[in-house]
């Protein structure tokens, strides 16, 4: 059965523009762009026929499509989309030590070691993990279009996994606040119609 999946980031949080490091373990809610930045993509894709929204269980993400519960349509959080733990460095602001230990990471993921982490943080191996489950859930769902609000690194794990792409590949993907990624789901493969897509910010 075909669907119609519409993936974005979630708006604008005040640690965001600070450049203070979130994950999952802190939760912030939109600050006035991120706000703004909610309000146009709901005035922009309120005509799709959603019949199902899905967010992660973080604050900044069920804000972003607020709009859209309060329809109502209905409404589930999954865990699985949550953003990647960062461990010692969620809540601290970017140091040359963090900048250095969080380019090692990469470093190691895209040399193949996927269990590489920050302390005390999530690993790639377990965050593909969780996403692949998400994925299958997508899959098995009977709406044709769905609605799914996440989180910058769990969104570049998303669409690598989508595209059948290496860890690697996740440094390749952009997620601007509230950017879009249409995804169409056809029985059997995933095609990507719209990459990170802001129209509805330009006159934001």
């Amino acid at each position: 059965m075909q669907k119609e999946i519409f993936i974005i980031r979630h708006g604008e949080t005040e640690l965001n523009r600070r450049g203070i490091v979130q994950g999952s373990g802190v939760d912030p809610s939109l600050n006035e762009t991120g706000q703004a930045q909610a309000r146009a993509f709901h005035a922009f894709y309120q005509h799709v026929p959603f019949e199902l929204v899905i967010t992660s269980r973080l604050k900044r993400a069920q804000e972003t499509v607020k709009a859209f519960i309060e329809k109502p349509l209905p409404w589930i959080q999954r865990a699985e989309i949550n953003e990647i733990s960062w461990g010692d460095h969620e809540g601290q602001p970017s140091r040359p030590d963090m900048i250095q230990a969080y380019d090692q990471m990469i470093s190691a993921w895209a040399n193949g070691d996927l269990s590489a982490r920050l302390k005390n943080g999530e690993s790639a191996s377990e965050m593909i993990s969780r996403i692949d489950t998400f994925l299958e859930e997508l899959k098995s769902r009977k709406e044709k279009h769905i609605l799914v609000c996440t989180h910058g690194r769990a969104l570049r794990c998303l669409i690598t996994r989508i595209q059948q792409s290496p860890p690697a590949a996740m440094e390749t993907v952009s997620h601007a606040n509230t950017g879009l990624y249409h995804v169409r789901w056809d029985g059997q493969n995933f095609h990507i119609h719209q990459h990170n897509d802001t129209r509805h910010l330009r006159n934001e």
